[in-house]
């Protein structure tokens, strides 16, 4: 007969978001097991493919409170500078910009970029040696929920039995599915481009938000020198460039020279000659949301649960967030003797994400569809929007704190607090 294992939390899928939950849920002393349809091993990729991530402050919080942080392989690349610009291809940008240093709101970046494959060294050197989780992976997962628990028979022959299952398999979760969740999406009709490149100049730790007519422009610094490029080329940078669906399938077909040159009609000159490193990547822009966040014995968690257009890189950001509320309401129930999985906990949660996520959803809507044009007076109207708000210095800071994550209401993990262990 085949053993049944019990656990707290069972999470299915160990992405980023999903496995920044199970060592968050494991560092705290609960009994995790996480399970995901590939390997880990081969998750980690052993030279740079062009990915990055830009990590929040309170999402820095988050991952050191699970002990993920320090497992980083190489030190990541400070954000202590944001430019946002108002611009078109090919012409100067706007000098009615705005200028964000993080010295002037604290003592921290606003963020770091961390490579994708650094993060996963960091995540699969933390799980398995962790005795609170279990790793399952390449395994597959049925899962069986009733308002006494959850069932998941996985494809190696074990049975585990949970207090509660969270779905963190992205954007087309069959959990999500399976518990009949509707979503609503808007398709943006653009698709988001992703990669990185060498340049001649130092960014000095500084980003470029660039709004262009199309879809926004991102440039976001890289650890260096000497980790990228050459001699002529001694510093790296990524970007997030989302253009029209039409526009970006025939840059994607470029070489890299003629790929570099439309890169460089959008950035600017002020990083000097770049070229392409690594592999590109893209995909399909669009909004999505959910009816509601949990079901008997489940909850939904990062892509499963929402996507926001990329033109403030919060979306990996959002998905760590769901983390810090799910994790935080499940500890205190199973420290204090309760049930982690039952309606009062998931109802928490929901009520905790969901205001905060239509906010960011809406607010990321809105700029798109603002900055998403070429009308001249609007043009012009958003530009001297910009300008205004770089000489309000408390608005300036309002802005920044957002940035960093330190909105309203940021509170525990997300505040810095360590975990509340038994």
């Amino acid at each position: 007969m085949t053993d049944t294992q019990e656990v707290a939390v069972c999470i299915l899928g160990a992405g980023p978001v999903g496995a920044t939950l199970a060592a968050t849920l494991a560092a705290a002393g609960l009994p995790a097991a996480v399970v995901d349809t590939q390997p880990l091993p081969p998750m980690e990729l052993q030279n740079f493919d062009g990915r990055a991530y830009a990590i929040a402050l309170t999402s820095k919080r988050l991952l050191a409170a699970a002990g993920i942080w320090d497992h980083l392989p190489e030190a990541p690349c400070p954000i202590q500078g944001i430019r946002v610009a108002d611009g078109r291809p090919g012409e100067p940008a706007s000098p009615l910009s705005l200028q964000f240093q993080a010295s002037d709101v604290s003592d921290e970046p606003f963020g770091w970029m961390v490579e994708a494959r650094n993060l996963r060294v960091a995540l699969n050197a933390r799980l398995p040696a962790m005795p609170d989780l279990r790793v399952f992976a390449p395994a597959t997962a049925a899962v069986e929920r009733s308002a006494a628990g959850a069932t998941i028979r996985l494809s190696t022959g074990e049975v585990l039995r949970a207090r509660l299952v969270v779905a963190a398999e992205g954007r087309n979760s069959p959990l999500r599915q399976q518990a009949g969740i509707r979503t609503a999406t808007l398709d943006y009709r653009q698709i988001g481009m992703v990669g990185a490149f060498a340049h001649e100049k130092p960014h000095r730790n500084i980003a470029l938000e660039q709004f262009l007519p199309n879809g926004p422009f991102a440039q976001l610094p890289l650890a260096g020198p000497g980790n990228f490029g050459s001699a002529a080329w001694p510093h790296a940078s990524a970007f997030v460039w989302a253009d029209r669906t039409a526009i970006a399938r025939r840059v994607l077909a470029l070489d890299d020279a003629a790929f570099g040159r439309e890169l460089r009609r959008r950035l600017g000159d002020h990083l000097g000659e770049i070229r392409p490193i690594g592999r590109r990547w893209s995909y399909p822009l669009s909004a999505l949301h959910v009816e509601r966040w949990t079901d008997t014995r489940l909850a939904l968690i990062g892509d499963a649960a929402h996507g926001v257009h990329p033109i403030a890189g919060q979306g990996l950001n959002l998905g760590f967030r769901d983390v810090a509320a799910l994790a935080e309401e499940v500890i205190a129930a199973f420290h204090a003797g309760a049930d982690p999985g039952a309606p009062s906990v998931l109802a928490r949660y929901q009520a905790r994400r969901r205001p905060d996520t239509l906010l960011m959803l809406s607010g990321m809507h809105a700029l798109e569809r603002l900055f998403g044009n070429d009308i001249a007076p609007v043009r012009w109207a958003r530009r001297l929007g910009i300008a205004a708000v770089d000489r309000v210095p408390a608005l300036k800071r309002a802005f920044a704190r957002q940035a960093m994550g330190m909105g309203p209401g940021v509170t525990g993990l997300l505040a810095g607090q360590p975990l509340l262990r038994a």
